[in-house]
């Protein structure tokens, strides 16, 4: 049975939350995730009022790592998929008629 977040020590399901509002970033050309956005952290701990910052920035770093892996395992599986595709129609060569001489 998979873990839910509740299976977790609560400095860490705080940190799922502050991951969750932290904003994604995407390369625009290959589609990749890039990870979060940084630069607002120090105001989202502000406002969350979280004061063991060095424990939730080890902790959200170790969360983006593994997003990262993962989304990064799904391009590359989607991009092997689509080279099989395009191998398997004969390189885009598809005749449908027959010729005999």
């Amino acid at each position: 049975m998979p873990l839910s977040s509740s299976d977790f020590p609560e400095e860490v399901q705080v940190a799922f939350f502050i991951f969750s509002v932290m904003t994604d970033r995407w390369d625009g050309t290959s589609g990749m995730y890039l990870g979060k956005d940084w630069n607002n952290l120090d105001y989202i701990f502000e406002l969350y009022e979280i004061e063991e910052r060095k424990e939730m920035f080890f902790y959200l770093k170790m969360y983006e790592n593994i997003v990262v892996g993962y989304k990064a395992e799904e391009v590359e599986k989607k991009r092997k998929a689509e080279e099989r595709k395009r191998n398997s129609s004969g390189g885009g060569k598809n005749y449908t008629h027959n010729v005999r001489g």
